[in-house]
């Protein structure tokens, strides 16, 4: 079976799903990059500097592209992530199975008027299909994309899938600084760091004993900073910079709580992968595109309701005076990343469901949970 999976540029988010397929398809899984990377997520590390023998860039020069465009027609399957339309143009037209692989597209609320637009620029493209189905990297894509009529029950659970590290669990609790917070990310409204700070400041009037280190750089830093002055939190906030997934790593493995405060612009939200893989108690905005498809609320971490300081800070209150819960949640998260979202449960999963979709099985509903389960319509 020749498998391939073409999106914008080759980062370490999609490098363990691409390795588990070549394991299992050799050079029969190829993966095209169609945009060359942007300077700013080179700056977030996001860059690889020996691309893997799989990975094929197709916008270099015009044979390099007529090369990709020869890959795509003669594969069995696509996944297809961001792609230029003329580059599948071809196979749409002949009616091969294409997957679709996408975050949810209504990231900011539409008018009645403008969904009408993208309904009509949606059914110009694939989107009406049979043999074209959805991998959604969101919870709330079925719903978007439901609600101008795509897609209808050919929808499944998908998503991105960084490394999953393998600890000793006792070893990774023992480490864990119970009141130590972190929050990471780019500084952009839309994130809302500052609801971070604000429960600092609310934790810090009830006399509560804790650190709250923040990583990351972007347009708010002075903002933050002035925030923080201002609220005299200089002793128990502290900003970390930007710095390597290698490093931010190392400080979710000693943090008890990870905040996640992002709205509904944030279309997945790696981070909660790699926070729930190092054991952290989450405590996320039911808005992250992640969240309800990772977190089952009170279980393996808790949701509060997006931009709600005071839900957020009643949930992180609730961590840090219930010590056995927090470790509990913990311990959850690392388990649901361990077993169940990572790459190498993906893989198989989604080959057993191209398998199916081969043979035109009617939405095959293999599964109750996880990847390649269905994805409901979610209340958004």
């Amino acid at each position: 079976m020749k498998i391939v999976f073409v999106s914008n540029y080759f980062n370490h988010h999609q490098k363990p799903f691409c390795e588990e397929m070549y394991k299992r398809l050799g050079a029969d899984f190829v993966f095209v990059s169609t945009t060359a990377m942007r300077e700013e997520r080179r700056k977030l590390g996001y860059a690889q500097d020996n691309l893997p023998p799989y990975v094929h860039v197709s916008y270099e020069n015009p044979q390099q592209q007529e090369k990709a465009v020869s890959f795509i027609n003669e594969a069995d399957v696509v996944i297809a992530g961001s792609a230029p339309d003329k580059m599948l143009a071809e196979r749409i037209k002949a009616g091969k199975l294409l997957l679709r692989y996408s975050e949810r597209p209504f990231k900011i609320k539409l008018s009645p008027a403008k969904k009408i637009y993208y309904f009509i620029r949606l059914r110009q493209k694939d989107l009406w299909k049979k043999n074209v189905y959805m991998l959604c990297a969101s919870a709330y894509a079925a719903t978007d994309y439901t609600s101008v009529g795509m897609y209808r029950n050919r929808t499944y659970k998908w998503g991105y899938f960084p490394e999953v590290k393998k600890y000793d669990e006792e070893a990774l609790q023992s480490q864990k600084k119970r009141n130590t917070l972190m929050w990471c990310g780019r500084f952009l409204d839309w994130k809302h760091p500052d609801d971070a700070i604000r429960v600092a400041h609310k934790l810090k009037n009830l006399g509560y004993q804790f650190q709250l280190n923040i990583v990351g750089t972007g347009v708010m830093e002075e903002e933050l900073h002035t925030l923080v002055k201002t609220l005299e939190l200089t002793d128990c906030v502290s900003f970390l910079g930007s710095m390597s997934p290698e490093q931010v790593r190392v400080h979710m493995e000693k943090a008890g709580i990870y905040l996640f405060t992002s709205d509904r612009q944030e279309g997945w939200g790696a981070v909660l992968n790699e926070s729930m893989n190092s054991g952290c108690a989450v405590v996320a905005s039911q808005a992250v595109g992640s969240a309800p498809f990772l977190i089952r609320d009170g279980e393996n971490g808790l949701l509060y309701r997006s931009e709600n300081v005071d839900d957020l800070f009643e949930k992180i209150k609730f961590l840090l005076d219930n010590l056995k819960e927090q470790e509990r949640m913990g311990r959850a998260a690392y388990c649901t990343m361990r077993d169940t979202w990572n790459a190498t449960v993906a893989a198989d999963r989604l080959l057993q469901l191209i398998e199916k979709l081969m043979v035109r099985k009617k939405h095959p509903n293999l599964l109750e949970s996880g990847p390649c389960s269905k994805a409901e319509i979610i209340k958004d």
